[in-house]
């Protein structure tokens, strides 16, 4: 399959599956070409300002009320939120997590969605999956940012076909239908779903205009639709819980869009980093891929923050992140290679946890390198960690306090570091 994509980030677009279906004067003549239906969606307040204002015009085969029924409650599902919590207490230790090993049974997407932690602005799943999707999804609580670690994704959407492949990720707005095919034997990777706010670009403010992630770099799809009547099934995620219902036909079938509320993916190599090219260690902010703010102006719900390959080249200075306890929250996962502050018990698809003020840095073998080699530059390779980085204290799932990957020796990492003061 050839895809076609859009660049832009939160551009306005406009794209169409038959030639001549956009109106060409309103947004909802009174009649649409070929007997198609308009439709809005909209991701924010009417009254939004304008570059907060997220919608999109679609002309549909059926309106989406078509494909609306009794739902039913879902039962046996690992989502969490904060509209659907665990009785369970949230320790303040610092946690580590092993790969979540591939499902024995026939798993989609859907069913090997686990959360490990929320909070009231964000929840963060993980995913393990080796079957394809039969059925149709929509998050009806947030904005679903994918990190794609192991097995290539398509993404069928009302406005497009996304393709995706590890190292990238893909954002799937509110609301937004979609059926997810695996392109591979299975499929891994995490979820940050933002609740409270759309991510953004961050400002550069002294960095100037250029650095970090490009809005030329994003890429949205194309209109493709399908025209599909049978049994078929949608499932939502709302409050919290997952639901069921049936409908009788694909509600992929947008012929044409136009708006700037639509999913999107990036390519995690195009980034461009920004690092000190003298002594001392930057703070990860000047990292961050997408941010999603909170009203509190310059500190954020939730940040994406890459740490990619990349030249280090510090003079006099103490390499990796230094000690550190933060009023900002980390979940920390790794792509592929190796984080250069963490040991080999950090692997590709766990995840590690450092919840506000839980004292953090380097494991004894990393302060002891970082503290005595030759500080030559150096060129990071072959990795690719990231963080989902929260202003509010997560809580975790009784799940992933209980799951047989949780490290339970992962403080002993820190073993050793033992007193070397010395008064002379």
């Amino acid at each position: 399959m050839s895809l076609k994509y859009q660049s832009g980030f939160q551009s306005y677009f406009q794209t169409e599956a038959k030639e001549g279906t956009l109106p060409k004067d309103r947004n909802a003549p009174q009649k649409v070409n070929f007997g198609l239906y308009a439709e809005q969606i909209n991701n924010s307040a009417f009254t939004a300002p304008r570059h907060a204002n997220f919608n999109s015009w679609q002309y549909k085969i059926r309106p989406s009320i078509t494909s609306s029924g009794k739902s039913e409650l879902i039962k046996d599902h690992f989502v969490r939120d904060i509209n659907n919590q665990d009785d369970v207490l949230t320790p303040p230790d610092q946690m580590r997590w092993s790969p979540i090993d591939t499902p024995t049974k026939p798993t989609d997407l859907i069913d090997g969605l686990m959360t490990f932690m929320y909070n009231s602005v964000v929840s963060i799943h993980l995913y393990c999956a080796n079957k394809s999707m039969d059925r149709y999804f929509y998050c009806a609580d947030g904005e679903w940012l994918f990190v794609l670690q192991q097995g290539r994704l398509r993404f069928k959407t009302e406005m497009g076909i996304i393709e995706a492949v590890p190292g990238e990720i893909v954002v799937m707005p509110r609301g937004i239908r979609y059926q997810v095919e695996l392109l591979d034997d299975d499929a891994r990777g995490y979820i940050c779903e933002s609740q409270a706010s759309h991510f953004f670009l961050p400002e550069r403010g002294l960095i100037g205009a250029n650095g970090l992630a490009e809005e030329r770099h994003f890429l949205a799809p194309v209109a493709h639709f399908e025209d599909l009547s049978g049994d078929f099934e949608m499932v939502t995620k709302f409050q919290g819980q997952m639901w069921k219902m049936p409908i009788k036909h694909s509600p992929l079938d947008v012929v044409a869009w136009h708006g700037n509320l639509y999913p999107y993916k990036y390519d995690l190599d195009l980034f461009c980093p920004i690092n000190t090219v003298l002594k001392d260690h930057a703070d990860p902010s000047i990292f961050t891929v997408l941010s999603a703010p909170s009203a509190a102006a310059g500190t954020a719900n939730v940040d994406f923050v890459i740490f990619p390959e990349r030249w280090v080249v510090g003079e006099d200075t103490f390499r990796p992140p230094y000690y550190h306890r933060n009023i900002m929250s980390e979940f920390m996962g790794l792509i592929h290679g190796q984080y250069d502050a963490k040991g080999d018990k950090f692997a590709p698809g766990g995840g590690s946890l450092h919840n506000t003020m839980s004292s953090h840095g380097p494991d004894k073998q990393t302060f002891d390198k970082a503290s005595n080699e030759e500080l030559k530059p150096v060129r990071y390779r072959d990795t690719l960690a990231f963080m989902f980085e929260s202003r509010e204290s997560y809580r975790v799932t009784k799940l992933a306090l209980e799951h047989s990957s949780l490290q339970k020796e992962y403080i002993k990492c820190w073993d050793g570091l033992t007193s070397n003061f010395n008064e002379q």
